[in-house]
């Protein structure tokens, strides 16, 4: 059985063909056969020495440094403690991880887990009897429902029950919306040569979902974006969007989508003013390798794209545009960024150097790294975190990595003035 990589095109510098041994083409299963533990563990060890081991690709010297805060001239200081750890299933690597209320969901190869946010408690474990599905590459939540994005190709559609327990809902795209299409030979694409599919199928992994007016985005490795309605499930549209695999896909509150690929580009999608399908607005270049991830600042003004080439770059709306142009680049990992999340005025940073940092977004676009949090043996592959309901504003950080262990930081920004360190940390704990 050949394996695959969740990770995109690990840190090649252009295109992927077929040949290409470094292409996640060739790098996670493209069967729905039983993977056994042996073998995703084996196969995930590999993947994190090759990470670890190989020279990243220059910094992107040509962009400019944003990190102009000095830290020395802060008023404030920052306090993290790692609180908890977790190891899900030993030895399978951590694929995606999610935050939803009270619930914190953990994805390790075909199976969920969800735990209560706040003791850490495990509330239920679903679809680990299906193993035909693959790993799980993302889960959201929308219309008070969970989707799970597969390996097989699939978006599965979950309800969490009072019990707190999981059932399946449906499996997308659904038999209905099958029925209404499978007749007519204009709703059939070509996906590869002599190989046909319905265009509200995706015929690759899917390995990204972001969430926005009760529409679901879904990405995948078959180089499309579709657009699917939480309310009937219904797939309601599908952009052949890059020219190689999409990694990542982030939409903000006015529903522009940007969509993040293994061609190094980052795409911007649209509604035109009275137009029913998303147009390309902006194609932005910068990465000189695959863009494995996307976050997005609160009020969606500022774009974090992370790749194979070590830097973070950060992308601002120029006056009187619609899209975004590149300010500077976040420097101070030693491997390929892996995922990003922002809260608040927070970038957090996970990467294949095996570390998380902590990112201060001040005034004037200018940034500081607060903190590099440290604990894992194997590269970070996914972050959650949340802003607590506290009145010192704490931070929880969930870090998953390709070692299997789940680990669980309290971030918290503070004034030397108004707190001491002792203090801090005691209430931090509790």
């Amino acid at each position: 059985m050949r394996l695959r990589s969740w990770l995109s095109g690990t840190c090649s510098t252009t295109n992927h063909d077929s040949t290409d041994p470094f292409s996640m083409k060739h790098l996670e299963t493209t069967n729905s056969t039983d993977i056994s533990t042996t073998t995703a563990s084996s196969s995930a060890s590999s993947i994190a020495t090759s990470l670890q081991s190989s020279v990243s690709l220059l910094s992107l010297p040509s962009v400019p440094s944003l990190q102009t805060l000095p830290r020395e001239t802060l008023d404030l200081s920052v306090s993290h403690l790692c609180v908890a750890s977790l190891n899900p299933r030993a030895k399978l690597p951590i694929t995606c991880l999610a935050v939803h209320g009270y619930f914190f969901y953990a994805a390790s190869a075909n199976e969920v887990r969800v735990y209560e946010r706040k003791t850490w408690t495990l509330l239920d474990t679903f679809n680990s009897e299906d193993s035909s599905s693959g790993s799980v590459k993302a889960v959201s939540f929308c219309e008070g429902k969970v989707f799970t994005a597969h390996q097989d190709c699939k978006i599965r559609v979950w309800q969490m029950m009072e019990t707190k327990r999981h059932k399946l809902l449906a499996t997308l795209p659904t038999v209905n919306d099958r029925l209404r299409s499978f007749l007519l030979p204009k709703n059939y694409v070509s996906v590869r040569r002599h190989v046909k599919r319905l265009w509200i199928e995706h015929a690759d992994a899917v390995t990204g979902q972001a969430v926005n007016n009760g529409l679901i985005y879904s990405v995948s490795w078959d180089k499309s974006l579709k657009v699917w309605r939480g309310s009937d499930l219904r797939c309601l549209e599908s952009v052949k969007a890059h020219e190689d695999a999409i990694n990542t896909v982030a939409v903000s509150a006015d529903g522009t989508v940007y969509t993040g690929s293994a061609d190094s580009l980052i795409r911007v999608w649209a509604k035109p003013l009275g137009e029913k399908r998303h147009a390309l607005i902006a194609t932005l270049e910068k990465h000189k390798s695959a863009v494995n991830t996307l976050a997005l600042s609160d009020d969606g003004s500022v774009l974090f794209s992370g790749s194979c080439d070590r830097s973070i770059l950060v992308w601002e709306r120029e006056d009187r545009a619609n899209h975004m142009a590149v300010t500077g680049a976040l420097r101070g990992h030693k491997n390929a960024i892996l995922c990003l999340i922002n809260v608040s005025d927070l970038l957090f940073s996970g990467s294949a150097d095996r570390t998380v940092r902590v990112w201060l977004r001040g005034q004037e676009g200018r940034y500081c790294c607060l903190a590099v949090l440290e604990g894992h043996q194997k590269p970070v592959k996914s972050l959650a975190a949340v802003a607590e309901d506290e009145p010192n504003g704490v931070v929880s950080v969930v870090s998953g990595g390709l070692d299997g262990e789940l680990r669980v930081w309290r971030v918290l920004k503070w004034r030397p003035n108004c707190t001491s360190p002792d203090n801090l940390k005691m209430e931090i704990v509790k």
